[in-house]
Formats: structure tokens, C-alpha cells, sequence
């Protein structure tokens, strides 16, 4: 696909942008208040709050109440918290798990296997990891001035993400249609 050339080139090199931990409770209140406490206890930040885009009567929700929390993380904290995410899922994804323009993502259905030690007052919450992948250089597509779009060359593809996937966690990509 791509020549040894192109492949030794340090600019190329596939890198996590950010993995984005997000915990759907589907209502406001204590519940939501207790997810973002164990998001806050497993990155030490501060989550952000997502509201209902508009009203459910069936699920009872209204439009504009908080219904989810979330927090971004980067750097060194992130490549730890995703690889505790893969080891619960054994290292293994679907295919359907990676998207068209390189990122991934999946969930788990217990935060307590990421290492968080149970408390009966809090509960159990599952979680979704997603995370972006880019290569050096993506800077241009988002800096302020001069801003240009990234090469056909130079975007990272399903393909690319898929094998990144692969050598560094040593990852088994699957190819059925769906996992329970």
C-alpha cells in the first residue's frame, strides 16, 4: 500500500489525538451526578455535561436536561486509559468498530474492571471510549490562520487505523457483523 519510504517518514507516524470517555446515563439527577464522579476518579478531570437534544415522553426525558457526561482526555493519560479499555475487552474489536476516517471506538459494560475498586453507593456504570487518531501536522486543518485542508495522502483511513490497531496493542480485529 505504502512504499518503505513513505513508511519510514516520521511525519507518517499514527498517533492518539484524544480518547473521549462518555457515560450515557439517560436521565438527570443523582444517577448522572455519581457517573461523573467516577469519571472524575478515573481521569482527574472535571467531566462535561451533555444535554437531551429534544423531549421523550416514552423515556421521560426533556429537552436541554442534562442526560450524559463526558471528558476528553490526551497525552500519556489517555494511551494508559485505552489500553485498561482494550484489556477489558480482551484486545479485540469489530471491524464495524472503526470508522471511515481513521478513529475508533467501543464500550464497556462495567467501569469497575478498569482497576476502580466497587462502591455500593455509586453503582455500576458502563462507558463508551472513542478515540481519534491523526498524524504530525493535522495542526493545519485547525490553526487559526493560513488554515488548509490535511492531504488525501497524509489522512489516516480505516485501513491505517486498523493496522496501527494491531502492531500497537497487538489487537485482533474481527469481521463479524456484530458483538455482544
Amino acid at each position: 500500500m505504502v512504499n518503505e519510504k513513505k513508511a519510514s517518514n516520521p511525519m507518517r507516524e499514527i498517533k492518539v489525538a484524544k480518547l473521549t470517555l462518555n457515560i450515557s446515563v439517560g436521565e438527570s439527577g443523582d444517577r448522572l451526578q455519581k457517573a461523573a464522579k467516577v469519571l472524575e476518579q478515573l481521569t482527574g478531570q472535571v467531566p462535561v455535561y451533555g444535554k437531551a437534544r429534544y423531549t421523550v415522553r416514552t423515556f421521560s426525558i426533556r429537552r436541554n436536561e442534562k442526560i450524559s457526561c463526558s471528558v476528553t482526555v490526551r497525552g500519556e493519560k489517555a494511551i494508559q486509559l485505552l489500553e485498561a479499555g482494550l484489556k477489558v475487552k480482551e484486545y479485540e474489536l469489530v471491524r464495524k468498530n472503526f470508522s471511515e476516517t481513521g478513529n475508533f471506538g467501543f464500550g464497556i459494560n462495567e467501569h469497575i474492571d478498569l482497576g476502580i475498586k466497587y462502591d455500593p453507593s455509586t453503582g455500576i456504570y458502563g462507558m463508551d471510549f472513542y478515540v481519534c487518531l491523526e498524524r504530525p501536522g493535522f495542526r493545519v486543518a485547525r490553526r487559526r490562520s493560513r488554515q488548509n485542508r490535511v492531504g488525501v495522502q497524509h489522512r489516516v483511513t480505516k485501513d491505517d487505523s486498523i493496522k496501527w490497531f494491531q502492531t500497537k496493542f497487538e489487537g485482533v480485529v474481527l469481521n463479524k457483523a456484530f458483538k455482544g
